[in-house]
């Protein structure tokens, strides 16, 4: 089997996981790593075997599958170079600034027949994985809450946070968002600090979405109500829960509520993306977040910053 080559494009926080992961993968070979921060590249590269480069230019048509973890603004620009030197390119959350953006890059990588996948992370969660399909959910209510990380500033709270419960929701609905309420304020930033949307989809289900990223502590839960069942996804513990009305009853004539909790180990959500970028790369199928699924979210994320009043 031959390596597929990789580089990633962007060696800060997230990035130089990125690396790390095709580094250890032994069917890809990390070609080289790169990042207008000459230090931050060479620190990154000599770790792992590769070049450091600070100008993704010079691999364009040299590599077969890029990671590309830059700042938002700089997304569509270095994705559409890459996928039009005929790569495929796993682009981090979230996938562009602009509807638009994202469109055009959706464009040129189904008229080359390339894989472009959004790193919308959440989704490779266990906890996540063993969701199941058995009912449609008719309300869902989720909360994102963190304490203030500098880190991730140079977009609202709806586009760093709520984001991955948006494309998460909207996943499981698979409905059209028929309508939209959004609230939320700045505290400590310029931008959106915390948010609350209401998503009423076309098929009738409602769902309510907290994100804040100025709270005093850590909360990643989502809770849905279906027909027969109420599950409650715990994404920072990975624990599943499922209550379900059983066969027996509990009074005349009310079903008992039977429950099933599944706690799963601490994986490497990081590592199963990108292994499926990979195996998306070898097989022509479709990635678990498309690009088509990575413009959905983004286009109901822009809807509810502009609800909002943010910029």
């Amino acid at each position: 089997m031959n390596k597929i080559k990789c580089a990633v494009i962007g060696t800060g926080y997230l990035g130089k996981y990125h690396a790390e992961k095709y580094a250890a993968l032994p069917d890809c070979e990390l070609v080289a790593v790169v990042d207008i921060n000459e230090d931050a590249a060479k620190a990154v590269a000599e770790k792992l075997n590769a070049k450091a480069l600070t100008d993704y230019q010079s691999l364009l048509g040299e590599i077969d599958a890029v990671s590309i973890v830059v700042p938002t603004t700089l997304h569509h620009a270095v994705s559409k170079d890459f996928l039009n030197a005929g790569t495929h390119v796993l682009v981090e959350k979230p996938i562009t600034v602009t509807v638009a953006e994202a469109e055009e890059l959706i464009a040129i990588a189904n008229s080359k027949q390339l894989i472009l996948q959004v790193g919308h992370l959440e989704r490779f969660n266990p906890a996540v994985l063993g969701l199941d399909n058995e009912e449609k959910p008719l309300f869902i209510e989720s909360h994102r809450l963190s304490p203030f990380n500098p880190r991730a500033n140079d977009v609202s709270v709806v586009l760093d946070l709520m984001i991955h419960d948006i494309d998460i929701i909207l996943a499981l609905v698979d409905s059209q968002v028929e309508r939209i309420d959004a609230s939320g304020t700045a505290v400590l930033t310029k931008g959106t600090d915390i948010a609350n949307a209401r998503l009423q989809f076309k098929n009738g289900c409602v769902a309510n979405v907290t994100a804040s990223r100025i709270s005093m502590k850590m909360e990643r839960k989502m809770r849905m109500f279906r027909p027969s069942s109420y599950v409650s996804v715990d994404f920072q513990n990975r624990v599943l829960t499922k209550h379900r009305t059983g066969k027996k009853e509990m009074f005349p004539g009310i079903p008992e509520i039977e429950t099933e909790e599944s706690i799963f180990e601490n994986g490497d959500a990081l590592m199963e993306e990108i292994k499926h970028f990979i195996h998306c790369i070898r097989t022509g199928e479709n990635p678990l977040v498309s690009g088509e699924a990575g413009k959905r979210a983004l286009e109901t994320a822009i809807q509810i910053t502009r609800l909002i009043g943010d910029k």
